[in-house]
């Protein structure tokens, strides 16, 4: 495939992404890893939250084989990939005040769980108000989002803060405002987005952080096998066991 081509450009423009990431996130990625680890180990609950496409990689690393079995996706009605109707509507309730509260307070977590909020942007109040009420309420928070929206954007949640702003631990995804890696002369606007790609790949780099570090210290990390490999099904129904106080996905 041409570097030439909109597909090869593509391709390298994520690469590159993943590539910096990779050198100058490690730091954050090893710390968030080991926060998890840290939770699992002290008898914690692990949450993970995204909005719209964002919900994407959240869900990549929730009930998935080669995964942590612990990680459990914190949902909101509505605001959960695009199956809403209209898909805007999902847009309009992130700058909805007080909705995030309202998921908290019903949700299972609580003081000593480890959350990880994804939001590209990170300016929406729903994630910003997440992570806010996520700490008062003594859990670890951890933000995926592209820092650079906190400097060309202006913040949505009434306190014009962002999500970075209310973290234990920032990962930075480094994606350009707008999330489009492509320009043609020829093409109105900008096209081709690689958040997706990106932030998936860093939370996968977390997870196996954590998996590793709670090896490190004798803890066998509870690992999920893909289903259709031979003694999958065995395995995971005894880790789903084991853990099923830690296990929200299954009630």
């Amino acid at each position: 495939m041409s570097e030439r081509t909109p597909a090869g450009r593509f391709l390298d423009a994520a690469i590159g992404l993943l590539h910096r990431v990779r050198d100058e996130e490690a730091d954050s990625v090893a710390a968030a890893g080991t926060l998890l680890a840290d939770t699992v180990a002290d008898g914690g609950r692990l949450f993970v939250f995204g909005a719209g496409h964002s919900s994407l990689a959240a869900q990549d690393v929730v009930y998935r084989a080669g995964g942590l079995a612990l990680m459990n996706l914190l949902a909101v009605p509505g605001v959960v990939g695009v199956d809403v109707m209209p898909a805007t509507l999902g847009s309009a309730l992130e700058r909805v005040d007080g909705l995030a509260s309202a998921v908290l307070d019903s949700s299972p977590a609580r003081a000593g769980d480890a959350l990880v909020i994804v939001s590209l942007s990170g300016r929406n109040a729903l994630p910003v108000e997440m992570a806010v009420n996520a700490r008062a309420l003594g859990l670890k928070v951890i933000g995926v989002t592209s820092v650079a929206y906190a400097t060309q954007t202006t913040s949505r949640h009434v306190s014009g803060t962002y999500l970075k702003d209310h973290c234990d631990l920032v990962l930075d995804s480094k994606i350009a405002v707008g999330d489009a890696e492509l320009v043609l002369d020829n093409v109105p606007a900008p096209f081709a987005p690689a958040s997706t790609v990106v932030t998936a790949a860093l939370l996968q780099a977390v997870m196996a952080t954590a998996a590793a570090s709670l090896a490190d210290r004798g803890i066998e990390p509870p690992l999920l096998r893909s289903g259709n490999v031979d003694g999958g099904h065995d395995w995971n129904g005894r880790v789903l066991e084991q853990y099923g106080d830690r296990i929200f996905y299954r009630h």
